[in-house]
C-alpha cells in the first residue's frame, strides 16, 4: 500500500490496499469478521459504515435455553426480529437490548399474560436507589407490552398508571461554570476543543466524538445524529471557529486520543469527565449538561422553539419549550417590574427597610 494511503487511513480496525486496477479499497476487520467499507475515508458513507461497525458487540457464545411460547423470552425474541426494533439506530438498539436483556435475566421465563400491575409496581419499586434506571426499565417493559398487544398476546397494558421514581434532572451548566472550564483549558488544548464542540453545536457526546474535518463546509458543520438519524447543518459559532483553527489536522477525526486515534464514544466521555474534574467543577457538571446549556443560551438569546430545535436536533417540543419558558419568564418579569416602576415611581413610596417615605 502506498505511503499516501497509509497516511490517509488512521482508524482502528481499518485495513486498506490498492487493487490491481489502482483503486484504493478499505475494510473493517475485528475478531475475525471483515466488513467492506464504502466510499473513501472522510466521506459521510464511509464514516457512517465505520461507526456502525464499531457499535457491533461480540459477546461470548452462550448456550441458549429452550424458549417457551407466551413468555417474555419469546416476546423479546419476536420483538428483536421485528421492523419496530430493526428500524431503530444501532445505538438505540444496543441500549434497548441492554435493558431488556437485564429484565429477561430475572423474568424472561414468566408468562406475559400473567403480568399484573402489582408485579410492575414491585419490580420498579425495588429500584428506588436508581431512579433513572427505573424509568428506563419501565419504558422498555412498556415497549415489549405494546408489541405483545399488537401480536394479540394480551389485550391490556398492566403498566397503565404505573410510575417510576422521579429521577434527578441533569444540571444545566451556568455561565460561571462555563467560564471556569474555559479558564482552566485555554484555546489550543484538546479539552477546550471537545468542550467547544459540545457547547457550540449543542450535540450529544455520541455525535461529537464522530465528527470529522470533512463535516465542516465553509461556515457550517454537518451532523447526522446517531441516536435519531436527524441530519443537521449548524452554523459555526465564532468561539468554536477559534478552537477549530488552533487544532491540528493530522487525522480525519476532529477529536483524537493522545495516540492519534479517533475516540470511541466511551473514551470521549471519560476524557471530558477527567477534564471537568481537573477544572475543579462540582460533580453536577457533566458533559451532557453542555447540550442543555446550549439550549438555555439560545432561549435566553430570544430564539424560538423551532430555531433551537434546528440546532439541537430535538424532535419533540416538550424539552425545548422548557428552556424557552424559563427564558421568557425572566424577560417578562423584568418587563413587568419596569412597567410597575413607571406607574409607582420611587419618590413618595414608603421604604420596606426604614418605614420612612423616600424622597
Amino acid at each position: 500500500m502506498g505511503g499516501d494511503l497509509m497516511a490517509l487511513v488512521n482508524l482502528r480496525y481499518v485495513k486498506s490496499y490498492v487493487d490491481r486496477l489502482g483503486k484504493p479499497r478499505h475494510y473493517f476487520r475485528r475478531n475475525g469478521k471483515t466488513t467492506v467499507l464504502p466510499g473513501q475515508p472522510g466521506s459521510a458513507e464511509f464514516m457512517d459504515a465505520y461507526a456502525a461497525c464499531l457499535s457491533v458487540e461480540f459477546p461470548a457464545a452462550v448456550k441458549r435455553q429452550p424458549v417457551n411460547a407466551g413468555t417474555f423470552d419469546a416476546l423479546a425474541g419476536a420483538y428483536f426480529a421485528s421492523p419496530n426494533f430493526l428500524a431503530l439506530s444501532s445505538t438505540t438498539q444496543r441500549n434497548y437490548r441492554r435493558v431488556i436483556d437485564s429484565f429477561l435475566s430475572a423474568h424472561g421465563r414468566r408468562r406475559v399474560d400473567q403480568l399484573r400491575r402489582e408485579h410492575v409496581d414491585r419490580i420498579i419499586g425495588a429500584m428506588h436507589a436508581t431512579p433513572s434506571a427505573a424509568q428506563v426499565l419501565l419504558k422498555r417493559i412498556r415497549t415489549l407490552l405494546h408489541y405483545a398487544t399488537a401480536l394479540g398476546m394480551i389485550d391490556r397494558d398492566p403498566t397503565k398508571g404505573a410510575r417510576a421514581w422521579k429521577s434527578k434532572e441533569r444540571h444545566t451548566w451556568t455561565e460561571e461554570e462555563i467560564a471556569q472550564f474555559e479558564t482552566r483549558w485555554p484555546i489550543g488544548s484538546k479539552q477546550r476543543l471537545g468542550f467547544a464542540l459540545l457547547l457550540y453545536t449543542g450535540q450529544r457526546g455520541s455525535d461529537v466524538h464522530r465528527m470529522i474535518w470533512s463535516d465542516i463546509a465553509g461556515s457550517k458543520i454537518r451532523v447526522v445524529q446517531q441516536k435519531t438519524g436527524e441530519k443537521l447543518s449548524i452554523a459555526i459559532h465564532p468561539k468554536l471557529s477559534d478552537a477549530l483553527a488552533s487544532a491540528a489536522r493530522d487525522n480525519i477525526a476532529i477529536m483524537v486520543t493522545e495516540w492519534g486515534r479517533a475516540f470511541t464514544v466511551k473514551g470521549f466521555g471519560n476524557f471530558m469527565s477527567a477534564a471537568i474534574r481537573r477544572a475543579d467543577l462540582p460533580d453536577r457538571c457533566v458533559a451532557h449538561g453542555l447540550r442543555k446549556a446550549a439550549a438555555r443560551r439560545l432561549a435566553e438569546a430570544g430564539c424560538t422553539v423551532h430555531e433551537i430545535m434546528a440546532v439541537t436536533g430535538h424532535k419533540t417540543l416538550a424539552e425545548v419549550e422548557r428552556y424557552t419558558r424559563a427564558a421568557d419568564q425572566e424577560r417578562l418579569s423584568e418587563a413587568a417590574v419596569e412597567k410597575q416602576s413607571s406607574v409607582y415611581p420611587r419618590q413618595g413610596v414608603v421604604s420596606n427597610w426604614t418605614g420612612k417615605a423616600q424622597k
